[in-house]
């Protein structure tokens, strides 16, 4: 059964859009990021009611010959958001004109699943033509790539457009990375509006499915902020594990899971792994070895308990959702997520596979 919870129920009951938005407000205690009320899960009521059907289905299709697909879908849909907002920026290709997000160091040859996107686009073009947008797109596929592998299902409030630029240079200093501090991790949340904690802890939690290659964990196994020697916060069996799949002069795009417990499955497992030791990324770890830091005891209630990560995490990613949407005549919906419209080319989707 769906893991639906109480304050979902109340949405979908909501008889007017207004009545949502005010539930939201009171729910965030009138602290979500920029404006709910420009957004509705109510979008596509009159104009594309199957969406996340159809979504869901190429999603399913997907996962047959690619179980980390889900994971890769939702971080599209963090890189996206944190950078500039929730706009489709981050499936924009190099033009003449715009630099795309794609190569920005956290992204180049590290995002991925932009072909299953081209596919969902494809496939609701065909049952609704112009009417969904590539950031609607991405919002969804989150959602139903966290339910599909176990994880909470939420209703996605819709209604975002797509950016008519992208930035690189803002993808490359706002993305969380790897290897940063909780203080900085905390900065960068706080940049786009976002809790630096709750949320911060909430969101990291995405990490219990997927992967990770070497590259993005490999300086804390052998020489830890210069001191030549492993990060001491590191467990010492999983050190060996991972030096022996990531050696120092190695292949540095080896992939290794996220949760080394349940790789594929959406649960609390990653939060247990902090309290061993044995978060893989220093991104991770930080948010239980950190001295002192008030995302310590968020870890621990976590880990003891899933139902509080399911929920928070659903109201967690309704805010990254809700960062300076589109909205109203703002951007466009485009035809094709690669290119914005009237661009050579623009107009004709791309051979979808589905």
């Amino acid at each position: 059964m769906e893991r639906v919870f109480s304050f979902k129920m109340m949405v979908d009951k909501a008889l007017h859009p207004l009545v949502a938005s005010l539930f939201f407000v009171i729910w965030f205690g009138g602290s979500l990021p920029y404006a709910y009320a420009q957004l509705t899960p109510t979008f596509y009521d009159g104009t594309c009611p199957n969406v996340s059907t159809i979504i869901r289905g190429v999603l399913v299709q997907a996962l047959q010959t690619d179980p980390r697909i889900g994971a890769s879908l939702t971080r599209l849909h963090f890189h996206d958001c944190f950078v500039d907002g929730c706009d489709g920026s981050i499936l924009l290709d190099n033009t003449a004109t715009i630099e795309s997000e794609k190569e920005a160091v956290p992204n180049n040859n590290s995002a991925r699943g932009f072909d299953v996107v081209d596919n969902m686009k494809a496939a609701v073009e065909n049952a609704c033509p112009g009417i969904v947008s590539c950031a609607d797109i991405l919002a969804i596929a989150a959602e139903e790539s966290v339910r599909l592998a176990g994880g909470p299902s939420w209703t996605v409030p819709l209604g975002r457009r797509d950016s008519l630029i992208a930035n690189r240079s803002g993808a490359n200093s706002s993305i969380p990375a790897p290897f940063e501090s909780l203080a900085v991790l905390k900065s960068k949340f706080a940049a786009v509006g976002l809790n630096t904690s709750s949320d911060l802890v909430a969101l990291s939690g995405a990490h219990t499915f997927g992967r990770a290659q070497c590259l993005n964990f490999i300086s804390r196994l052998y020489n830890f902020s210069g001191s030549g020697n492993p990060d001491p916060t590191l467990n010492t069996t999983y050190l060996a594990a991972l030096q022996q799949l990531c050696p120092q002069a190695g292949n540095r795009s080896v992939l290794t899971n996220l949760d080394r417990t349940t790789a594929d499955t959406f649960d609390g497992n990653y939060f247990s792994n902090l309290q061993t030791n044995e978060g893989l990324l220093q991104s991770d770890q930080e948010l239980f070895s950190t001295t002192g830091a008030d995302t310590i005891a968020i870890v621990n209630n976590f880990s003891g308990n899933q139902t509080a990560f399911f929920e928070s995490f659903v109201v967690s990613m309704i805010r990254m959702g809700n960062i300076s949407p589109l909205t109203g005549t703002d951007g466009e919906i485009r035809l094709n997520c690669r290119i914005v419209n009237n661009s050579t080319g623009s107009n004709a989707l791309l051979v979808s596979s589905i």
